[in-house]
């Protein structure tokens, strides 16, 4: 048996550690906490963190990691996997695998709040003004989908909430509309980590911010139907991925029954507007495109040079 409670945190890999962390503070109001072992942790507000940085040549996603729920422990997840025959092992107070794109996967011990108190009714003197609510989700391509949704459902026990079409499918495992988006692109890229704020006037203060940093949206702001998030999408070449910036989540009933939505634009963005092709795509001519609007202008995005659609 096996049952998550949340997100936990993301881990990237990035070329210079120290750098990077104060890239992360400052554009995206993430608070740093004490680095361990040359890696970096950051938090929304009083979490212990929920983002992770260590140095490597190759920058990008390195792993996702989830709280089990209340009562579940570390040897539980593991007999669970174990009897599944799902590749793992014990480090770090951690149960570490990998999904079947080649994701790493860590799968941490509940811990409670030091204080349940909302953090709205606590005090601080070290948050900056403008900081994000939480992490909220990831999404991730994938060249097999079905074998991906099989794993997450079975092996770390989510739920299906929406399916697009043939094309995606969106998991949860509380309340949130999803914690994990998978869309089958025929290759497997990590592709977004999601950042919750409060509403639509923290989420303009949130992009006018970013762009003072040079940063640009590869999508957004969008109104998507298939999970009712306002989002917009912000490119960051450095690790490979997006962030996606949201707010006003739907939240699932208890007795949810997965949805299939038609794989059109009101399904994506009930505003109407489909994201460009360089949106899924992390090659340096996708990331050109979008940087200077060449698809918009009407210049055809070139076919990715091989760099496997990524960094």
């Amino acid at each position: 048996m096996i049952s998550l409670r949340r997100i936990h945190h993301v881990c990237l890999r990035v070329q210079d550690v120290d750098a990077a962390a104060a890239r992360w503070s400052i554009q995206f109001g993430l608070s740093r906490r004490p680095d361990h072992a040359g890696r970096a942790y950051l938090a929304c507000d009083y979490e212990p963190y929920c983002l992770e940085l260590v140095g490597r040549p190759d920058p990008g996603h390195d792993h996702t990691g989830f709280e089990l729920a209340r009562g579940i422990t570390l040897d539980d997840a593991a007999t669970h996997l174990r009897s599944l025959g799902v590749e793992h092992r014990l480090q770090d107070a951690a149960v570490v695998l990998r999904d079947p794109d080649g994701q790493g996967i860590e799968l941490v011990a509940y811990e409670p709040a030091a204080d349940p108190r909302p953090p709205v009714a606590r005090s601080s003197a070290v948050l900056p003004g403008f900081h994000p609510r939480k992490l909220g989700h990831v999404n991730s391509l994938t060249g097999d989908l079905q074998t991906m949704v099989g794993f997450y459902c079975d092996a770390l026990g989510m739920h299906v909430t929406d399916r697009l079409g043939d094309e995606g499918v969106w998991l949860h495992i509380n309340g949130d509309h999803h914690t994990v988006a998978l869309v089958g692109k025929g290759y497997a890229h990590f592709h977004h980590l999601a950042f919750e704020l409060i509403d639509w006037g923290e989420l303009r203060v949130a992009l006018d911010h970013l762009a003072q940093h040079g940063r640009w949206l590869g999508w957004g702001p969008v109104r998507h139907g298939l999970g009712r998030n306002l989002a917009a999408y912000v490119r960051v070449p450095e690790e490979a991925c997006f962030v996606e910036l949201y707010s006003d989540m739907e939240q699932l009933e208890p007795d949810h029954r997965p949805r299939d939505w038609p794989d059109d634009a009101h399904s994506s963005n009930t505003w109407g507007i489909l994201p460009p092709r360089s949106y899924f795509r992390f090659d340096s001519a996708a990331v050109e495109a979008e940087r200077d609007g060449l698809e918009a202008l009407g210049h055809p995005l070139q076919a990715p040079a091989d760099e496997t659609r990524g960094a």
